[in-house]
């Protein structure tokens, strides 16, 4: 028979999380493209504003620094000279006016020729006339609503005689605006069709990938393939189409002697169980039932079948025992009591965990990604160079440069210290301890910067000279009371939500299995509490 794949019907369901992720992408790219669409309404106007504001501008300053202006704005009255200048160049330059006036604001040119010989209106030429300023203004003149372009005219002994204001109506500047917009729109509406199209695609591919499940569904799967594996008195290891171990049970570590899962995750089944001969499985698809295996001088009971997707091997499970029922059940009363703990805790690790994958992506398979980030985010390429030479290790530069990002979004000043160093970190040394250490204590760190006045600040400062490894974490807060500090690392003490008070728990469990120790300093360079901790490189036995 052999294991395989029951997808359960649901046609109640079938269509619910097809039709949500189309609602929301959709959502998502409408919401987008208004909202790009709208800014750059805005940008444009305001960009156009400013263009005709300096182009007004400059055609003043030329225009008052023309010799023929310094002469005949002087006269008593205007003799048609400065209006047929005027006019003239107000043609060749697109303006909607421009309008030459003495030192009492008296029009010596005018679009209008019956308006000549009176005064400017606008209220807005003091500063031009008074203080001698280049300036655009906005006022409604007697053309109306205009952007204007105002520049003093001086004589040779810089003396004020006059201006020249040169302006634009708005609502030329509105109906430049408006056509863009209509471009703008149209561009809007493709988008959305686009952004449908592809929703459709992608949640029709996804829907299909995932087998017609609904999330619900694959999170029932899940825990209840979880939870099987778990509470299976045997141990479990599950290989795929190459032969390596995918999967693994906390038993079946106890029963290859007592090893680490990531020494055994991604090796050759015939490393992990010799004798077994799984790898024929994949070929034949034999099963073997109750066959007797000698590992590292034990006696195991083994059994094995063939995993199947749509009539192909894609793989194999092995289940094997101890023939020693009493050690067996010894072994698994320990294993269930020590699961129930890690699982009411393993919700609390969650986020660093996703923080720390998300770094190793950026690292190291999305260049195109980094270097749009790096573009953005002010100092990023810095920070990935240094994290690169100061701490050559994959994995825990990840896991710095997740929280980079995420302090970025708390608008958090996260910085680590240029003296710091990481690279004498021996091969031994379980990486995931320190990652649930460092994750706690920064993850508080930035609870605390947040609660007090800003701005919010977290340092971090690494140094593996001498024997240990040493991590300071200080951070900006109010510090921790001298009446908590016996209580802080105690499991579920908390001055956070009554849920809360796993971090620190965590972290003095992680300390202790590495050998390590915790000081805490109530006050910091930077104000809050400072964190050191210290991790021998050599446990001592």
């Amino acid at each position: 028979m052999g294991f395989r794949f029951v997808v359960p019907l649901s046609n109640r369901f079938s269509a619910n999380l097809k039709a949500r992720m189309i609602l929301l992408v959709c959502l998502l790219v409408l919401t987008l493209t208004l909202v790009a669409g709208g800014m750059y309404t805005v940008t444009i106007g305001e960009v156009l504003e400013e263009q005709i504001g300096r182009r007004a501008l400059d055609v003043a300053r030329t225009v008052a620094q023309i010799p023929l202006v310094r002469e005949h704005i002087t006269k008593p009255h205007p003799d048609g000279t400065l209006q047929t200048l005027a006019e003239h160049i107000r043609k060749q330059t697109g303006a909607e006016f421009i309008v030459i006036g003495n030192r009492d604001s008296i029009r010596f040119s005018h679009p209008i020729p019956n308006r000549l010989g009176k005064r400017m209106v606008g209220g807005d030429n003091a500063p031009a006339l008074e203080q001698g300023k280049f300036y655009v203004s906005k006022a409604v003149g007697s053309l109306g609503p205009s952007i204007r372009g105002k520049a003093p005219i001086f004589n040779k002994s810089g003396d004020i005689i006059g201006i020249v204001s040169v302006g634009y109506l708005q609502e030329d500047v509105r109906a430049i605006v408006h056509t863009r917009q209509s471009k703008v729109s149209l561009l809007v509406g493709v988008l959305l069709l686009l952004g449908t199209m592809g929703a459709i695609s992608i949640s029709s591919w996804f829907k299909k990938a995932i087998f017609g499940l609904e999330p619900e569904q694959i999170a029932r799967m899940f825990t209840e393939r979880a939870t099987i594996i778990e509470s299976i008195r045997e141990g479990i290891v599950a290989i795929d189409r190459e032969a390596k171990v995918t999967v693994t049970n906390q038993q079946a570590l106890e029963i290859l002697g007592n090893v680490m899962e990531d020494q055994v995750i991604g090796q050759h089944i015939s490393k992990v169980l010799p004798g077994a001969k799984l790898s024929r499985i994949l070929e034949g698809g034999e099963q073997r039932v109750d066959r007797e295996l000698i590992v590292n001088d034990r006696a195991l009971i083994i059994n094995t079948v063939p995993m199947y997707e749509h009539d192909l091997i894609i793989g194999a499970v092995a289940s094997f025992r101890s023939k020693d029922a009493m050690d067996i059940l010894a072994r698994q009363l320990s294993q269930v009591k020590e699961y129930s703990e890690l699982l009411r805790a393993q919700t609390h690790e969650y986020s660093n965990k996703l923080h720390t994958i998300a770094g190793l992506i950026q690292i190291g398979h999305h260049k195109a990604a980094l270097e749009l980030i790096s573009r953005e985010s002010a100092g990023y390429q810095g920070l990935i160079a240094f994290l690169a030479k100061a701490v050559p290790h994959p994995v825990l530069a990840a896991f710095l440069l997740g929280k980079y990002n995420h302090a970025q979004e708390l608008r958090i000043d996260f910085s680590i210290d240029p003296d710091s160093q990481l690279i004498d970190v021996p091969a031994e040394l379980n990486r995931e301890k320190v990652l649930t250490i460092l994750g706690n204590l920064i993850d508080n760190a930035f609870d605390a910067a947040l609660k007090n006045s800003p701005p919010p600040r977290v340092m971090v400062s690494f140094i593996d000279a001498g024997n240990d490894l040493v991590f300071e974490i200080e951070d900006s807060g109010s510090g921790v009371p001298q009446e908590i500090t016996h209580f802080i690392f105690e499991r579920g003490f908390s001055t956070k939500r009554p849920d809360r008070g796993q971090g620190l728990y965590l972290v003095h469990k992680a300390l202790r299995d590495l050998g390590g120790q915790i000081t805490l300093t109530d006050s910091s360079a930077l104000g809050g509490a400072l964190f050191s901790v210290f991790i021998p490189k050599q446990r001592k036995m």
